[in-house]
């Protein structure tokens, strides 16, 4: 019988929940996952070329466009739902662009200055993910990678189990979402996302760096090329 990774999950969560996606992401992280992506955005150098991996409908891409908009910036997905909605966000911005790529198995024609990802860790392998962005960044480039953690404190960690049964519960009434509510929590509390992708940014030889987001219920991991 074959093990469920938490790549195959991809489809089960994302393929019915394009349209939804913007107001339930906002509205189930009590609006900080505007406040990440603003701390994300104070991590990325100045920069000519930005690639966003797992873009989803753009709510990131659009405030690196806004935050640079002369750099030449490229939204990588694998759900064709949500690059269709980023698409119809960002049309007139003239220097951003969309494609349908597997992150792990990147096959772009150039290198950026910083590559950037709120949400894709815990899905990827860790080994896969990383010599895919090496592959495709400038000498002192930069990797941004940002995703749930799950808290260590208790009062903290209880409350967040207390939170992730009424969204359970929710999922009953929102059904495009119910495999995000059940199965999220689960893969929140085993993915190892964290460590190992910092151990093998740090065979790839960069510099990292952790910034503990509200209560350690979200992590951003940085790595800066040095050569």
């Amino acid at each position: 019988m074959k093990i469920e990774s938490p790549k195959d999950l991809v489809p089960k969560f994302f393929d019915k929940t394009a349209q939804t996606y913007d107001i339930v992401v906002n509205l189930t992280t009590f609006g900080k996952d505007k406040y990440w992506k603003k701390e994300i955005l104070k991590k990325i150098p100045p920069s000519e070329t930005i690639l966003d991996l797992a873009c989803g409908t753009g709510i990131l891409t659009l405030q690196i466009a806004e935050q640079f908009p002369n750099a030449q910036i490229i939204g990588i997905d694998v759900t064709e739902s949500y690059l269709n909605i980023a698409k119809k966000k960002l049309k007139s911005h003239h220097k951003i662009s969309f494609l349908k790529q597997d992150a792990e198995k990147l096959d772009l024609t150039q290198k950026f200055d910083c590559i950037v990802s709120s949400y894709i860790p815990k899905y990827c392998n860790s080994i896969d993910l990383i010599t895919s962005c090496i592959n495709h960044l400038k000498p002192h480039g930069k990797i941004i990678l940002h995703d749930f953690t799950c808290p260590e404190n208790k009062i903290v960690l209880a409350l967040w189990n207390i939170y992730f049964v009424i969204l359970n519960i929710i999922g009953y009434f929102v059904p495009n979402w119910r495999n995000v509510f059940v199965n999220l929590p689960k893969l929140i509390r085993t993915t190892r996302w964290l460590d190992d992708y910092e151990e093998n940014i740090k065979k790839q030889g960069l510099q990292t760096e952790r910034q503990s987001l509200t209560w350690n219920c979200s992590t951003i991991l940085t790595g800066i090329k040095k050569v």
